[in-house]
């Protein structure tokens, strides 16, 4: 594209996102054919995020239904909140509840949380989403300006010292004041009411308030200039197009949101609405009292005015929350004794748990606690850290690089692929030469895995199972134990368990791994560049080690998860090892098609069907192509559990309960669509699991006789080891994306182990 192409492109952009200015008349035409563009401020938030849509994801093991919302898709995910499903369901039920005037419009919602656990990241997510819904057609936003030019004597409306020249020079309203807010309130009552009759939703629009003290100063000016001319047809007058237009803006920080930042200060009052400006007093007559238009509007609650308010590290400002308590049921502050402003606005109070401390420190004088009414306005929804290891991974992958995308995968397979993948990091040293370093397969996945075990509660880990095994449940919802699936249903956690209420956060684990690409490694090959590898138990050992010197851990802290990388470091030498495994035996392992062909049979054959062969004729189920499936590649069963090809009641119970069972299991799964066998993923039923890749050392004992893992280091050449390790390394980049170099120290890990049990 040329620069004259992209210069096109953004005056499209910008011819999209705004429309003309209009008169009071048009808008509220328009208003009839959108009735949901005049939503007030809760209203209009939920629509945003609603509009946005859902997805399905699996959290703490459970189906739950997400909105897209807190993706951040016009970003790509950039400030994508990951996990706190549950939370941020909650939270726009809050908005619901608010919207309708279902008993909550009196409360703030506040956003409580250790660190690192997304609740900024909400923020940036609100302020992006708020945004680019205000450019759509649906979403846009509306707001008066004035121009008092040509009325009276008057030298016309003045804000920030500046004087009206001419009629076209206009001021917006500094609030964002709602159009409708222009109109006296029985004419209003009756305009909200058509438009509620007209708009297809539970949820009614509302618009409360008077206009803000600077447009009402416009107003009076105007009224009073056409009275004293005689007009009779006032409002017409004042409304005049050449007085008042509507005009749509693009919600943004400053113009429908507003967010007070921990370093902000000032008195409280200033920080809330804003502040008079001394000047501006002096120059400005309002026969003998303060003129509106001599005050500054920047305060939190002026610029969120018509939509949101967002009090960040809100225990900074916990002088401030208490002269909130009125703002959401009221819906007025005061600029001065004498001048009142209407607010129309969502407050959100986003705090670390060092604010839930505050406002406890007078709970032991129960009936005269002075903090009492504010604890009751306050609706507390609780972020944690992330208890699932894919959406952990995810999230230190975007730590780490400049990833934004969400996963969003259209199977679990795709999920492990995504969570045990290498990672490869251009580091610059302290002589300017910039190296690659390589976080081998599964290192990513440990460290994530470290973490989220470290944020469980172990008090209602079932007997048998230790936290790996509660920390896949609540990954993926079911455990596998061989040809058994066990479902998270059948596990009894406690709902009001500590679970991600502490633990490692992932700025440690990011930190540490940032320290390691530093580290010079002392690891020497003769050929690859293995110093230039991170393994997955680099990560953990650093991890584990740095836990008593890190400040953020207090000491029993620090030795109750240093115990816990133990059965992490177990299960990652497992996922290595079955690497390993997968690519010494790649060429014995069975394709799908023959697979799918036995899973077809055993259905026809359970069911009493037919199936149809390459040349569309129905046949009976190959009763020989079963046994042969079974004896050969299953190696369950011989010759004598069967009378010719005719299985024996062992092999039918077989087929029943362990293929039939697992395809039942899916159907009921799917059971909102057609089921058909060919739609089963084979992976899906667990004993198949084992024929399509997983195979264990007397598989390799069995298939390579001359193989001796104590030579694998530097195996003889000409030797059957040999040969086997070239193929596995081949094998390991082939099919998981090691490198070379980390192909040969997982290998080496893995066999090191293996040679102690091997005789």
């Amino acid at each position: 594209m040329s620069g004259e192409d992209f210069i096109g492109a953004a005056d499209r952009a910008l011819d999209e996102t705004y429309s003309a200015p209009m008169s009071l008349g048009e808008y509220v035409e328009m208003l009839f054919d959108h009735p949901e563009r005049a939503a007030h401020a809760s209203k209009y938030l939920l629509d945003a995020i609603e509009d946005a849509g859902t997805r399905t994801v699996i959290e703490e093991g459970e189906e739950k239904e997400r909105y897209r919302f807190f993706d951040d898709p016009w970003n790509d995910g950039e400030h994508a909140i990951l996990g706190n499903t549950a939370v941020l369901n909650n939270f726009v039920d809050d908005l619901r509840s608010i919207a309708a005037g279902r008993g909550k419009e009196e409360k703030i919602i506040w956003l409580d949380g250790p660190t690192a656990t997304g609740k900024s990241e909400l923020k940036r997510c609100l302020i992006n989403g708020l945004r680019e819904y205000s450019k759509t057609e649906r979403g846009r936003r509306y707001t008066v300006e004035w121009n008092v030019a040509g009325a009276g004597e008057s030298g016309g409306l003045t804000y920030g010292g500046q004087s009206v020249p001419d009629e076209d020079d206009w001021y917006e309203s500094p609030v964002q004041s709602h159009p409708l807010t222009v109109f006296p309130d029985s004419v209003r009552r009756d305009i909200v009411t058509q438009l509620n009759e007209r708009l297809d939703d539970h949820i009614p629009v509302r618009v409360e308030g008077d206009l803000d003290p600077f447009c009402r100063e416009a107003y009076d000016h105007l009224e009073e200039q056409y009275r004293r001319n005689g007009e009779t047809e006032l409002f017409s007058a004042v409304t005049d197009p050449q007085h008042l237009r509507v005009k749509n803006f693009v919600v943004d920080i400053g113009q429908g949101i507003g967010v007070l930042h921990s370093e902000d200060d000032g008195q409280p009052k200033e920080r809330l609405v804003g502040s008079w400006m001394a000047g501006m007093l002096r120059e400005l007559d309002s026969r003998g009292r303060k003129n509106p238009q001599a005050f500054s509007y920047d305060g939190v609650l002026s610029q969120g005015n018509g939509l949101l308010t967002v009090v960040e590290d809100a225990a900074q400002h916990a002088d401030l929350l208490q002269k909130l308590l009125n703002v959401p049921d009221e819906g007025r502050v005061k600029l001065d004794k004498g001048i009142g402003m209407d607010i129309d606005t969502q407050l959100v109070i986003i705090s670390n748990p060092d604010l839930e401390a505050q406002l406890n420190q007078h709970a032991d004088r129960e009936g005269q606690d002075p903090l009492k009414a504010l604890k009751r306005r306050l609706d507390k929804r609780r972020f944690g850290y992330l208890t699932n290891r894919s959406l952990e991974a995810e999230l230190l992958r975007r730590e780490l690089t400049n990833e934004t995308s969400v996963w969003t995968a259209a199977s679990w397979d795709q999920i492990e692929e995504w969570i045990r993948e290498p990672l490869s990091i251009s580091v610059r040293d302290s002589s300017g030469t910039v190296t690659e370093r390589e976080l081998a397969p599964h290192t990513i996945e440990a460290a994530a895995l470290y973490s989220v075990v470290s944020r469980l509660d172990k008090s209602d880990v079932p007997g048998g199972l230790d936290l790996v095994d509660k920390a896949l449940l609540f990954d993926r919802g079911y455990l596998q134990e061989g040809d058994e699936r066990i479902e998270i249903e059948e596990f009894d956690f406690d709902d009001d368990a500590a679970d991600g209420d502490h633990g490692i956060p992932v700025t440690y684990t990011r930190d540490t791994i940032a320290d390691l690409l530093h580290v010079e490694s002392d690891r020497f090959h003769e050929d690859l560049p293995v110093e230039g590898v991170i393994m997955p138990r680099d990560v953990l050992d650093a991890m584990a080690d740095g836990l008593p010197d890190a400040p953020v851990f207090s000491n029993t802290e620090a030795a109750e998860f240093e115990e816990r990388v133990v059965p992490v470091k177990n299960h990652i030498f497992t996922r290595q090892e079955e690497d390993v495994l997968d690519a010494m035996m790649r060429d014995k392992r069975v394709d799908e098609e023959t697979v799918e062909e036995y899973v077809e049979h055993v259905y026809a054959w359970a069911e009493g069907e037919k199936i149809e062969n390459e040349r569309g004729e129905l046949e009976e189920p190959d009763l020989l192509a079963m046994k042969v499936f079974e004896v050969e590649h299953l190696g369950r069963f011989t010759e004598d559990d069967y009378e010719g090809d005719k299985p024996h009641e062992q092999v039918r119970n077989f087929r029943t309960d362990k293929i039939i069972t697992a395809l039942n299991r899916h159907a009921w799964h799917h059971r909102d669509d057609e089921f058909r066998v060919s739609d089963v993923n084979p992976k899906e039923i667990p004993v198949i699991r084992t024929v399509l890749g997983s195979h264990d050392w007397e598989d390799v004992r069995r298939t390579f006789e001359d193989f001796d893992p104590r030579q694998w280091d530097n195996p003889p050449g000409g030797t059957e080891t040999a040969a086997l390790k070239e193929s596995t390394i081949e094998n390991l980049q082939d099919m998981y994306d090691y490198s070379e170099a980390s192909a040969e120290l997982t290998s080496r890990h893995v066999m090191s182990q293996v040679s102690y049990k091997w005789d």
